[in-house]
């Protein structure tokens, strides 16, 4: 592995973890109040799409990057819709 895949790497593991905090909040407070349904639409299918471009291009960093982000927005949807 490169210096620029473990560049990538990186960057795929510090943008992923953001999230887990939110998510971890939002279940354990069982609250979306706060949380925009349209803004977790949009990151959600952005997310795919780069899921999609990193499966093409076969970009490891890209593909777990967004594989675990997808799946982390769309529990956060579910929480959305559970929670409502």
């Amino acid at each position: 592995m490169d210096y620029i895949e473990i560049i990538g790497m990186l960057a795929a593991i510090l943008t992923t973890a953001g999230y887990v905090p939110q998510v971890y909040k939002t279940w354990k407070d069982k609250s979306v109040k706060d949380i925009s349904l349209t803004t977790y639409l949009v990151l959600f299918l952005g997310v795919v799409l780069w899921l999609i471009y990193g499966v093409f291009i076969t970009s490891l960093p890209v593909i777990m990057a967004n594989s675990i982000t997808a799946c982390l927005l769309f529990f956060m949807l579910v929480l959305k819709f559970k929670y409502r």
